[in-house]
């Protein structure tokens, strides 16, 4: 896992790092479908499109994955896909035999929900342990955490303590949105949640990001994971632009 850490925790010293081509834009772009009416025939588009154009992930549900690990096998693409999602309120045992399933099926990054109510209860040992199951599965199977924390619920106080709990609980990514809430992603949030993970996890913006200038300015606060249904279109902004 340390590879995979050291991935996961490294940040673009300057946007041209990532911005200089499409290519490396691509390769923080986790392609994402997560509409629950999406279609078999828009899942496996998606993971095409995840191979064509070298992005970090193809993220879709959790039903999806068999297909979509199948169809990147050989191309060095991970799948990805989501754990108590979206509301982060199952019971902890659940998560983590959801994480365990989904890892034994090939998806490489998991992405779960943090049991917000929890959390604004001031039941921070309960939603430490949540994570560090889900943490703990993962990473006996050879996958990556990135924790949800559903920012646009939570107070700046709640923010600074669930990414504290998530990075202790040895989270590989801090993420603000499940974009299903009331909104996604704001640069105030990713730069609040970079301050937290510091060097030690990575920090993935998602929910509402649509254009190369959302991305940008997901970047510049300090993301280095993008989750877009838009990554197409992101990419083929910057191609035009260069």
């Amino acid at each position: 896992m340390a590879s995979e850490r050291e991935q996961a925790s490294f940040v673009p010293a300057a946007l041209e790092d990532i911005f200089a081509s499409p290519s490396l834009l691509a390769s923080i772009l986790d392609h994402t479908l997560l509409k629950p009416e999406a279609a078999r025939e828009q899942v496996i588009r998606l993971a095409e499109e995840a191979a064509e154009h070298r992005f970090a992930c193809a993220m879709v549900n959790p039903a999806w994955v068999p297909e979509v690990v199948s169809v990147l096998r050989g191309t060095g693409i991970a799948t990805g896909t989501v754990v108590g999602f979206p509301l982060g309120a199952c019971l902890t045992e659940t998560k983590a035999a959801e994480a365990a399933s989904l890892a034994a099926l090939g998806a490489h990054d998991l992405d779960m929900v943090i049991n917000i109510g929890w959390l604004r209860s001031g039941l921070d040992r309960l939603v430490a342990d949540d994570i560090a199951a889900v943490v703990k599965a993962a990473h006996d199977a050879g996958s990556i955490v990135k924790v949800i924390l559903e920012t646009c619920l939570l107070s700046e106080e709640e923010k600074r303590r669930a990414s504290s709990l998530a990075v202790d609980a040895g989270a590989d990514f801090l993420k603000t949105s499940t974009g299903f809430s009331t909104h996604g992603a704001t640069a105030a949030d990713v730069s609040l949640l970079r301050e937290i993970a510091g060097a030690h996890a990575g920090v993935k913006a998602s929910g509402g990001i649509r254009t190369l200038e959302d991305a940008r300015a997901m970047v510049a606060a300090g993301a280095n994971r993008i989750g877009a249904s838009a990554s197409v279109s992101i990419v083929k902004a910057l191609a035009a632009e260069l």
